[in-house]
């Protein structure tokens, strides 16, 4: 063994191995953690694919429990969204909405293209749904029931009355409130006010959010059943709310000082 070994320094080359897995290592998760987000979307041109080093790796394709293939990274990065335009005209200036900018997708109103499918339980149902169709779910009677209670937008004007709440079946807490507003055309429609963004006042008995106005409840993304709401639904009912933090009023857009 001392012949084989007597002019090779075994701890060297074991050291060289150690550097050269650790390298492509690091090489390899930093490709995968490239199957979600890339490539970018660029301002310069259509053709410009932003990918940094490493290359994207080949998609992967994954069969969801929904019954549909699903790819990472993503086949498509078309995102649709509503009006916008640069802030100026360098590359990698902010967008500016140039229509409602609490639908734009931009800024804090920025939604991810999520599946348009319910998130499920382990037992493949909706996991977010309202309350009445949970059997054995009811809201304890010790605590504060906001059904029926007056919303108020950020101005102090009345926005609607809750007529509902909905609950996760997987995590049980209230997600969202379910209120029932009146849009200008005259005709009542049922808008979800996500729970996070909501404050329940017990004393006066009625529900306040300050990230929009009171006549904004009415633009809220609609769903496309009152059973259940999909992930990419989820995130452009939230993304309205956010995006109300800054474009609620022109006031916000403004500096403090």
């Amino acid at each position: 063994m001392g012949e084989i070994t007597s002019y090779i320094d075994v701890a060297q080359l074991t050291l060289y191995a150690f550097y050269i897995f650790f390298a492509g290592l690091v090489l390899y998760l930093r490709r995968e953690d490239k199957r979600e987000g890339y490539p970018l979307l660029s301002d310069r041109s259509g053709r410009v694919r932003v990918q940094g080093f490493p290359a994207i790796p080949s998609p992967k394709s994954f069969w969801m429990p929904e019954g549909h293939m699903s790819y990472a990274p993503e086949t498509t990065t078309d995102i649709p969204r509503g009006g916008y335009r640069p802030a100026a005209p360098w590359p990698g200036a902010p967008m500016t909405p140039t229509g409602n900018p609490l639908l734009d997708g931009v800024g804090p109103a920025a939604w991810a293209n999520r599946v348009d499918e319910p998130e499920l339980t382990w037992e493949g149902e909706p996991a977010i749904v309202p309350l009445s169709i949970v059997d054995g779910t009811f809201v304890e009677p010790r605590d504060v029931n906001p059904i029926g209670m007056r919303v108020y937008g950020m101005d102090g004007r009345e926005a609607g009355i809750v007529r509902e709440i909905w609950t996760d079946r997987s995590e049980p807490q209230i997600r969202y409130l379910e209120v029932t507003v009146d849009t200008p055309a005259g005709t009542p429609r049922n808008v979800l006010l996500p729970m996070g963004f909501a404050v329940i006042d017990k004393r006066r008995g009625w529900v306040t959010t300050n990230t929009i106005l009171a006549s904004q409840f009415a633009d809220v993304p609609e769903l496309k059943s009152d059973r259940q709401i999909t992930k990419l639904e989820e995130d452009k009912v939230t993304a309205y709310f956010a995006g109300g933090l800054l474009y609620a009023t022109p006031g916000r857009l403004e500096p403090v000082i």
